[in-house]
């Protein structure tokens, strides 16, 4: 099943992402992750939500999305013309042996290393799922003790 990015512009109010979620849930549809936040205008807020399925029912969602009084705007965008990023924070069991290994690896992958504790490591990346998944692959070894990621957020390319 291909992957589908929906951005999506809505009203800045209460109950908005609810009634957006409950028409998820209504249709049957799953979203793989969402992401909510300001945009660049005043009292709208920019909301990208990646569902996995077909075209045609990325296209349903859509319609369907458009219907709802609160959306100002809503569009599928397009896998070679957007720009999507994913932020993950990954705590590390990291023995103060283990930890020159632990940063090599975090900086192959442009990770930054925000905590440092006494038995263990917080780093965080910025990138594409993709790169995400293959960078946990490789600290698995290590003993990942907590993890979080955003979801992903994405914009179009150009003007």
């Amino acid at each position: 099943m291909a992957k589908h990015k929906i951005a999506i512009l809505a009203q800045d109010h209460p109950g908005v992402l609810q009634r957006i979620a409950g028409l998820f849930g209504r249709r049957g549809y799953n979203m793989e992750s969402i992401t909510v936040g300001s945009s660049e205008r005043a009292g709208l807020s920019r909301i990208t939500i990646t569902v996995a399925g077909d075209e045609r029912e990325a296209e349903q969602i859509v319609r369907q999305l458009g219907k709802l009084i609160d959306v100002v705007e809503v569009a599928i965008l397009r896998h070679r013309a957007v720009i999507a990023r994913e932020l993950m924070l990954v705590k590390l069991a990291a023995e103060p042996a283990k930890r020159p290994e632990i940063f090599a690896v975090a900086e192959t992958f442009r990770c930054q290393t925000v905590d440092v504790g006494p038995r263990s490591v917080i780093i965080q990346v910025a990138g594409e799922p993709e790169k995400n998944d293959a960078l946990l692959q490789l600290l698995e070894a290590y003993g990942i003790l907590e993890l979080t990621r955003t979801g992903e957020t994405a914009m179009l390319r150009g003007e």
